[in-house]
Formats: structure tokens, C-alpha cells, sequence
């Protein structure tokens, strides 16, 4: 590809030679190979002008970045654009080109990897070779790969989705983070539908207040989405209506979901242990569903699943039947086991103060004896969520287990005590393995568990170093330990 045929990405008129050969894009100049146009990006912990100079070093044929960034004496072109981060990921889209035909991406606080997961097993009942993106990793036909970032960098996302597409996979749902928005790491993406779920305090070490995290997930539906593609929002938050707003200001087709829902209309659940019996209406029939999950906000994350299946051609009883079928994303409210008294113990990504509030709320319908949680906070993170997370664990469990997240920098006692200092009567053991075997110890006839706050992961971050630690495992030996 010639340089002159990024005219429609870059300001490329007077750069000479414009008819220069370029063959890839990175940002990471360690990645860099001849050829290549690297673009400084300034990140949180480093300013990628800095590393202009090592990009040439290695071959780069021209350096894009933010007009006036400091890059040094360089002899190979310089092209100076206003939006690098934007550039970067159109320019990604336009190296790898490929995407399946028909992709989706939710926003919102909490649930977003579940509706990803959920709408690819709903494609997957229908037929359709189907893959989801985000915060667990990628799963697709023949591959279940592990990962770590919701809404992965422009150029990897890109590649993802071409390796995708010469596989055969034609449908594809992704998260879409706050910070993957606001850093337009989704720009060059072409969706055909969003999905919203609800909004509450998150990232406000990034944001500085919730009306500006909002924001950044309206890009999705004000910026990315094309004029009249569906946008599915449950009806059902308090960030419901300005959502709705925006959608329709956009021009987007707005299909609301839930009980105040009139595209999906939850008219009535039942909440069992293991499962929801739901009556879901739809174009004026009702439909009977067995939902295979426990908790109400799983209904709802399956309903703007099943939204989004249903606004993409899976027509509504395919959609809906499916959601009897549905396996839960992992760390998500999963139950791991139960105990030799048949008290259930499940592993939920809870890390923020709705997530926890929902999930704990979740579980009492079913619970005839005690509500039992194990959960902390992660350092380098908002501060500020601490005491509101200490409040509803003892508000709406019966013990509160106060231990060790990723404390990662900070100290894990300081950690603790701004949590503790809202939660009257909670029990603090620090060592998290040891607060998951007290938890399980304790466990009587009617009692549930949970163990909130690392989901999935399979790693704890202590300082600069990530131990092995998972909280699935934990739980089955402590289970195992105590069944002795």
C-alpha cells in the first residue's frame, strides 16, 4: 500500500514521497518493523513521541503524532494529524481489513461480557458461526483464548477480527469499554448494532465524574453506529432514559428491553435456585423461558443478548428459545460447587459497588439462611468506591469478609481499612485464601457464598508482580479440605 492511499486517514498531501511504499502500523515501537508507520500515541505511563526516534531505528517509513508532539530529530517523513489515537485505528482497519459480516458491540458498567457471550450462543443455536470479544478473552469455533483487556488495542483488534473472518466466522459480539470509547480504540469497526445495559460507578480514576464516563459510552451510540442501525437499551436504569436520548438524537433505531421494555417486555419471573422461570413478550406473543442462571440482572443481560440477536435477522422465538440453553460467562455468578450441606458457593467479577449490590441482591430470593461474602478492592484504582462497597456488603449480606483484591501498588492494609471504615461488623483476613477456607468453614444448611471481585482472573497483582491465584480453585480446594 502507497502512502497516498491513506489520503482518507491521514493528511498525507506534501509528504513526500507520497508514492512510498508503507506495510503495516503499530504504536509499540518495539513492534516495529521496516516499512511500517508508527504512531506516537501519549498513553497514561508514557508519551509515545518519546520513542519515535527507536520506531526509525527499526525500520519505520514515517511517524504519525499529534501536531507539535516532541519528537526529536528524525529523517523520515513526519505526518502530524490532530486525532492520532482515531488514526491509529483506522488505520488498522485499513492494514487488516477483514471483519466478520455481522458485528455487534455492548456498552455499559456491569454485564457487558455476559451479553457478548450470551449473543454468540444465541447466533450458535441458530447456525451461525459466532465469536465474542472482551474482558474473558475470544471465543470462537475452534479457539477459547484467555485475555485480559476488555476492548483490545486498535491493531490487535483489527488483526483479531481478519483471523476471524478468513475462519468463517460471520457474527461477532464485543465489549466496548469506557476507556476503549473514549480512546477510539472501536473506530473502524463496522457495526451494524450497540447494546447498553446500565450505568454506575466505575473508573473514576479515568473519568472525572459519572457524567463524563456516560459520555464516553455514548460514543457508541453518537459516533460509531451508522444512522438507523438498532440500538438495544434496557429500559430498566436509572441511565436508562438519557441513553434512550442520545439514540434517538443519533438517528439509531432505539429497541428498549426489560420490564418497562417495549421491543422485549419481561412480564413476570420466578427466581429459583439455580434457574429463572421468565414470560417474556415479543411482537404481542408471549414466550414461557426457562432461564438456565440465577439472579435478575442475568434476565436482563440475556434479554439485550437476545435484542441484539433478534435486531441482527435471528428471528424471536430462535432468539428466545435459545436463552433456555444459555451457559454463563465465566466468573459470573458461577457456581463452582456446594457443600456437603448443599450450601452453594459461586465466583462473581464484582468489583464495583452496582456489580456487588445486584449480585448480593440476586442471590436472597433463593437464600433461606445467611448471605456470606468474601470481596475487596484493587489498588491504583478509584479510591473513592471503597466505604460505598464496605456499606452494601454489610447492608445486604449477613458476613462481610473483608480481604485482599490486586492490591497492586498500595499497601494492603490501607486498602482494607478504607473499606472497613464503612462496614461495621465485617470480619477483615487479609490473605485471601485463608478468607475463601474461614468462608466455607462456616457454611451452614440454606447459607450461599460468594466470592466477589476477581471472577475469571487467574492471577493476583501484588506491587509489580501478578501471582498465580484463582478464585475457582481456592473454592474446590477449600471445598475439598472441608468435605475431609
Amino acid at each position: 500500500m502507497k502512502l497516498k492511499d491513506l489520503a482518507g486517514i491521514l493528511p498525507v498531501e506534501g509528504i513526500v514521497p507520497a508514492d512510498m511504499e508503507v506495510s503495516g502500523v503499530s504504536s509499540d515501537s518495539r513492534q516495529v518493523r521496516p516499512g511500517d508507520l508508527f504512531v506516537a500515541v501519549a498513553g497514561s505511563k508514557a508519551d509515545g513521541a518519546s520513542f519515535a526516534a527507536d520506531a526509525q531505528k527499526r525500520g519505520a517509513a514515517a511517524i504519525v503524532a499529534a501536531r507539535g508532539a516532541a519528537l526529536g530529530a528524525l529523517s523520515i517523513p513526519v505526518i502530524a494529524t490532530d486525532e492520532p489515537r482515531r488514526a491509529l485505528a483506522l488505520l488498522a482497519a485499513r492494514f487488516f481489513s477483514r471483519q466478520p459480516e455481522t458485528m455487534v458491540a455492548v456498552t455499559g458498567t456491569s454485564g457487558k461480557t455476559s451479553v457478548a457471550a450470551f449473543t454468540r450462543q444465541i447466533w450458535e443455536h441458530a447456525g451461525l458461526a459466532s465469536a465474542s470479544i472482551g474482558t474473558t478473552g475470544v471465543v470462537a469455533p475452534g479457539r477459547n483464548d484467555y485475555g485480559s483487556l476488555t476492548t483490545p488495542d486498535p491493531v490487535a483488534l483489527h488483526r483479531l477480527l481478519t483471523e476471524l473472518a478468513e475462519a468463517g466466522v460471520t457474527h461477532a459480539a464485543m465489549e466496548a469499554s469506557s476507556h476503549g470509547l473514549d480512546q477510539s480504540r472501536l473506530d473502524g469497526v463496522r457495526l451494524v448494532a450497540g447494546g447498553f445495559t446500565n450505568l454506575g460507578r466505575d473508573h473514576m480514576d479515568y473519568h472525572p465524574t459519572v457524567e463524563d464516563y456516560h459520555r464516553a459510552k455514548l460514543r457508541l451510540f453518537d459516533t460509531l453506529l451508522p444512522k438507523g442501525a438498532p440500538a438495544v437499551i434496557f429500559a430498566d436504569d436509572r441511565w436508562s432514559e438519557p441513553t434512550i436520548a442520545a439514540a434517538r438524537a443519533a438517528g439509531l433505531k432505539v429497541l428498549t428491553v426489560g420490564r418497562q421494555g417495549d421491543f422485549l417486555r419481561l412480564k413476570r419471573v420466578e427466581h429459583e435456585r439455580f434457574r429463572q422461570r421468565a414470560e417474556i413478550e415479543a411482537d404481542g406473543v408471549i414466550h414461557e423461558i426457562d432461564l438456565p442462571l440465577a439472579g435478575d440482572f442475568q434476565i436482563y443481560n440475556a434479554l439485550v443478548a437476545a435484542g441484539l440477536a433478534i435486531a441482527t435477522g435471528t428471528p424471536s422465538s430462535a432468539a428466545l428459545g435459545a436463552l433456555e440453553k444459555l451457559g454463563g460467562a465465566p466468573g459470573r455468578l458461577e457456581l463452582v460447587g456446594t457443600t456437603g450441606n448443599g450450601a452453594p458457593v459461586y465466583v462473581d467479577y464484582a468489583h464495583k459497588p452496582d456489580a456487588l449490590e445486584n449480585v448480593l441482591a440476586s442471590v436472597r430470593p433463593f437464600t433461606t439462611g445467611r448471605v456470606i461474602v468474601v470481596f475487596g478492592c484493587g489498588g491504583d484504582r478509584d479510591r473513592g468506591k471503597r466505604p460505598i462497597m464496605g456499606e452494601i456488603a454489610t447492608r445486604l449480606a449477613d458476613v462481610a469478609i473483608v480481604t485482599d483484591d490486586n492490591p497492586r501498588s498500595e499497601v494492603p492494609e490501607e486498602i482494607r481499612s478504607e473499606i472497613l471504615a464503612a462496614a461495621p461488623g465485617a470480619i477483615e483476613i487479609g490473605d485471601r485464601r485463608m478468607a475463601i477456607a474461614e468462608a466455607i468453614a462456616m457454611l451452614h444448611a440454606g447459607d450461599t457464598l460468594i466470592v466477589a471481585g476477581k471472577g475469571h482472573e487467574e492471577g493476583q497483582t501484588v506491587g509489580s508482580q501478578t501471582f498465580p491465584f484463582s478464585d475457582h480453585e481456592e473454592v474446590r480446594r477449600a471445598l475439598k479440605e472441608h468435605a475431609a
